[in-house]
């Protein structure tokens, strides 16, 4: 009989809370993303990154006139997108030797879906 067990209601509760905090988006407050390209390789910026889920903040990030954040981050090849979660860098995504990107923007979703998920 249900009445006499509470487990039901736990994970009833359980849920709702997961479901309040996906609602809220307090889940992916501390999900960032930084694009870093140059305006020399404009031709391969990585548009898409715009439309991506789950995340607080996007900043581009141009490396030819930001040679700190260049240094800081040690960023080799253009386009690199990079996705920190509570500040750390949690997934990296590099073009080819080409500078295109090779991630697609699937991909990165997916990564960035997993990182939330590993929350809970």
């Amino acid at each position: 009989m249900m009445t006499k067990n509470p487990t039901w209601k736990i994970f009833l509760m359980y849920l709702f809370v997961l479901f309040l905090l996906v609602v809220s988006g307090d889940a992916s407050a501390q999900m960032t993303l930084k694009c870093y390209n140059a305006q020399w390789n404009q031709a391969n910026s990585v548009e898409w990154v715009n439309s991506l889920d789950e995340l607080k903040t996007i900043s581009y990030i141009d490396v030819g006139t930001d040679k700190e954040a260049q240094t800081k981050y040690k960023i080799a090849v253009i386009p690199t997108i990079i996705v920190f979660k509570d500040g750390e860098e949690a997934i990296r995504f590099q073009a080819d030797l080409s500078f295109k990107m090779i991630a697609t923007k699937e991909e990165v979703q997916e990564e960035i879906d997993n990182l939330l998920m590993s929350d809970f």
